[in-house]
């Protein structure tokens, strides 16, 4: 029985009568959030929590189109430059304080300070400004028509809440730092912080003040998350009723989850592009075999990775259908996304070989894989793929699995040469790819997520020139442009676009939004 186990590990939680109602919802996931800071770290399960507890301007609805939240409206000036976002009256914080156009002005000041994970995404503004209690003008650099989607994972804090508590900087997550903003909460969210239990429980109540009540259903009165990292277990949980809502699933359970009439499972396709990076600044590689020189470094070797690793055959016997094999770092949902760059070639071990052994290394070498085990679908089995994948080509490769928190900490760090991770698009817009992944590292506020070293004077001007082009013909032949520049370079190996899949109690019906975020208000209980 699973009760036992789970009450052994600590979620006693779960026994509770109380958390029996129709209005609750326990929600599993693999991993739990690493922080409650809203701009320490720009990552799925931070912003899928605290999306329940703050709320940015505007959001990314299930259709993937943007819908207004704290501001009602928005539209540009006759200025170009400049954005103007009229905000919601009536609008009250957790604690009870009024939300005002300082509190927007304070959260994007907070947000682009050196500490934040988001500052990428506001690298174009030049200036927030008040224009009355509930008015705000957004300035950029230049024509930022497409401003408004780098918004939606902005979330606003309470100015005063803040400085009373000495958390007006966001936490340095990248040194572990903690600070009271780790684990305590100040929104305006449909959902109160209750408790906080780091790895074991977090618990959510219905804000009775919510100002989207009478529009959004507002059903589900509580809300536990339940960090639980074995996926028999959730998934154990689930069947015997003790959870009632499941993101992250083994591809291996669903069909046998399908079959269960006590059950509802949805799919679709997310907004995510799961891929390897490769160190190719390096000299040489901390963890390979060749202590002279990088092989990374040489793209022939980069290609002959590329040419070893069968997508098909990932698709098939690792996931279990539930991918579509990628060869390009952009999902079909975005702005610039080019089908014929997304084509994906059979796997071929002899022109492999031949090219690795141009390259100086006729019997291959060592490396490290370094994987999550706990944030993407069968992602430390993926690993292994890849490394059988390339031990036929003579690349001996060894597989260092670990939770998702260690892997984001080690690429912001850049203390890896061979890794895998995931990268979703909540802009739905090339340039953030570029912006965070693309970009020399430092230069210009970019790039913070580009642990390749890969550095490119021109593309960098490119990327730089994207954010404030107005004209979209001239905009998108840019894209392109840098696109076919990154294809040729290698600097990473897209496998595949994820297809997400939830499962939960028949009475909860919670549609995969393709950003990766669950916005639990908008959702009725089924009778």
């Amino acid at each position: 029985m699973i009760r036992p186990l789970l009450l052994a590990m600590g979620w006693a939680v779960l026994a509770a009568p109380a958390l029996l109602q129709a209005e609750t919802l326990r929600w599993a996931r693999s991993v739990d959030a690493s922080t409650l800071d809203p701009h320490a770290l720009n990552n799925g399960p931070n912003l899928a929590l605290l999306h329940q507890v703050y709320e940015p301007l505007l959001v990314r609805a299930d259709d993937g189109s943007l819908q207004a939240t704290l501001a009602e409206s928005w539209k540009p000036t006759a200025d170009p430059r400049v954005w103007e976002f009229k905000l919601r009256k009536g609008v009250k914080f957790h604690d009870g304080s009024l939300l005002t156009a300082d509190d927007v002005v304070f959260s994007f000041q907070r947000a682009r300070a050196p500490t934040s994970d988001m500052k990428s995404l506001l690298v174009l503004i030049t200036d927030v400004a008040k224009i009355d209690p509930f008015t705000v003008h957004i300035k950029t650099a230049g024509p930022a028509p497409l401003l408004p989607n780098n918004l939606t994972n902005i979330h606003i804090v309470s100015q005063a809440w803040a400085r009373a508590h000495g958390v007006e900087q966001p936490q340095n997550a990248s040194a572990k730092e903690e600070t009271y903003a780790t684990r305590h909460a100040n929104g305006t969210g449909p959902y109160t912080l209750v408790s906080r239990e780091q790895d074991t429980r977090t618990v959510l109540r219905r804000n009775p003040a919510y100002w989207g009540r009478g529009q959004f259903p507002l059903a589900i009165q509580e809300l536990v998350y339940l960090p639980i990292k074995s996926p028999a277990t959730r998934v154990a949980a689930l069947l015997s009723g003790e959870v009632d809502f499941v993101q992250d699933l083994p591809v291996q359970d669903i069909a046998r989850l399908q079959a269960d009439r006590q059950l509802r499972v949805n799919q679709a396709p997310e907004n995510r592009v799961i891929f390897l990076g490769l160190n190719v600044g390096a000299e040489p590689l901390a963890s390979s075999t060749v202590k002279d020189r990088n092989p990374l470094a040489d793209r022939r070797v980069r290609q002959a990775f590329q040419l070893a690793i069968d997508r098909f055959a990932l698709q098939k016997a690792v996931m279990r259908g539930l991918s579509i094999p990628a060869n390009l770092m952009a999902p079909p949902f975005v702005r610039g996304y080019d089908k014929a760059l997304d084509g994906v070639a059979k796997a071929d071990i002899a022109q492999a070989r031949k090219l690795l052994a141009e390259a100086g290394y006729p019997q291959g070498f060592g490396i490290t894989l370094h994987c999550t085990n706990d944030r993407y679908i069968n992602d430390e089995a993926i690993c292994q793929a890849v490394a059988g994948f390339l031990g036929r080509v003579g690349v001996k490769t060894t597989v260092v699995a670990r939770p998702l928190a260690l892997q984001s900490a080690a690429i912001q760090k850049q203390e890896v040469d061979f890794y895998l991770y995931g990268w979703g698009v909540p802009t739905f817009d090339s340039a953030y790819i570029f912006d965070y992944l693309v970009h020399t590292r430092g230069k210009n506020a970019r790039g913070a997520t580009n642990a390749t070293r890969y550095s490119n004077p021109d593309l960098d001007a490119k990327i730089l020139a994207l954010s404030s082009e107005g004209d979209t013909q001239v905009r998108d032949a840019t894209v392109k442009a840098i696109w076919t520049q990154v294809q040729k370079d290698l600097i990473y190996l897209p496998l595949h676009h994820q297809i997400q899949t939830f499962a939960m109690a028949r009475k909860f019906d919670i549609p995969v939004n393709p950003s990766g975020a669950v916005y639990f208000k908008n959702y009725a209980v089924v009778r």
